[in-house]
């Protein structure tokens, strides 16, 4: 008897057949995200929006679903390379310091997260211009829950750097006065709102157009630096927070009380100066503490700090908001959106 072949049989089993080698093709292939990468380093223009591998969290660290980003002042200054050996940067780079979103998985070793939990924070080594990140459990902390994602996102790296100086190293208390130079900028917003609910009376500097600013954040004394010289108002200060650095830094030892600070977060105050002067001087530099950022987050939720959020930008926008930053005349922060916001 002749054997005729079923053609429908066939068929399926070649169907068959081509799904099991898509799927083993699948199962080889990592799960991919869209990031802004720079594979060199140089100005804004050098990053490139594209797809690359979803990271996979290790052991002690968690993969966060990145809601938000925000973008900082100090973003150029590590895609220029020009401290890369400091900053502990390589090449492929995915900048975004600052992030809040949600956490999708978590590796063996992590105790106080669970995928679900919303979480800002600081990532060392940046990552936050991407749809996903892995960070360790002490880089992030539960996001405020009076502030959206990407209010969220404008927190981090600007507050852990005012509230490491004022609370850390000036150990500022009650009675004590502050003079706060960019008192509108990314971190001196946080300073003076930190500096206010610390008790300290603030003396903030910005221009024209922001002194209405620097008076909703609670500054006792707004300078307008383009019409005043700042050392004719601020007299006998117990700490000066300085984020430009130059000539700004140079007028400030003087107005500085003996046995007080002078902190600037661009340059090493100078020693002569400090010793003529009987002053203390810091540089100040930033890490993530996810104890600093829950303590943050309370006084958010009190209502005792806010976030100044200036524009919230796709992540497509990326290379304009790394521009905007070069200027360092952002009043607040820029924030990059990476996702929707989650629905309740």
């Amino acid at each position: 008897m002749k054997f005729v072949p079923d053609h429908r049989l066939l068929a399926f089993l070649v169907q068959v057949e081509l799904a099991f080698a898509v799927h083993l093709v699948c199962a080889d292939e990592k799960p991919m995200m869209k990031a802004v990468v720079a594979h060199e380093y140089g100005a804004p223009e050098v990053l490139k929006f594209e797809e690359v591998p979803r990271p996979e969290p290790k052991e002690d660290e968690v993969l966060v679903r990145v809601i938000a980003s925000g973008v900082n002042p100090a973003d150029p200054l590590t895609l220029s390379g020009k401290y890369a050996r400091e900053f502990g940067t390589h090449l492929p780079l995915i900048p975004g310091y600052d992030i809040a979103g949600v956490v999708e998985k978590t590796g063996a070793k992590v105790t106080n997260l669970k995928a679900g939990d919303a979480v800002y924070g600081y990532p060392t080594f940046g990552g936050g211009w991407a749809e996903y990140i892995t960070v360790k459990q002490w880089e992030v902390a539960a996001k405020p829950n009076t502030l959206n994602f990407a209010e969220a996102a404008a927190v981090p790296m600007g507050a852990l750097t005012a509230w490491q100086a004022l609370v850390d190293t000036a150990q500022l208390h009650p009675g004590q006065t502050i003079l706060v130079h960019g008192g509108s900028g990314g971190v001196g917003s946080f300073a003076v709102q930190i500096a206010k609910a610390r008790g300290a009376r603030v003396i903030a500097t910005a221009s024209t157009a922001n002194q209405d600013l620097l008076k909703q954040l609670g500054a006792d004394v707004a300078i307008d630096y383009m019409k005043t010289r700042f050392e004719d108002v601020a007299k006998d200060v117990d700490a000066v927070l300085d984020p430009v650095g130059k000539e700004t830094l140079a007028r400030s030892y003087g107005v500085v009380k003996k046995g007080g600070i002078v902190m600037s977060l661009v340059a090493r105050p100078d020693p002569v100066e400090l010793e003529k002067r009987g002053i203390r001087g810091a540089a100040i530099s930033v890490h993530p503490d996810a104890e600093d950022l829950a303590e943050i987050a309370r006084l958010i939720d009190a209502g005792k700090i806010k976030p100044v959020v200036t524009e919230v930008l796709p992540l497509s926008e990326a290379i304009a908001a790394q521009r905007q930053a070069e200027t360092h005349h952002t009043r607040g922060k820029l924030v990059l959106r990476i996702a929707d916001e989650p629905k309740d």
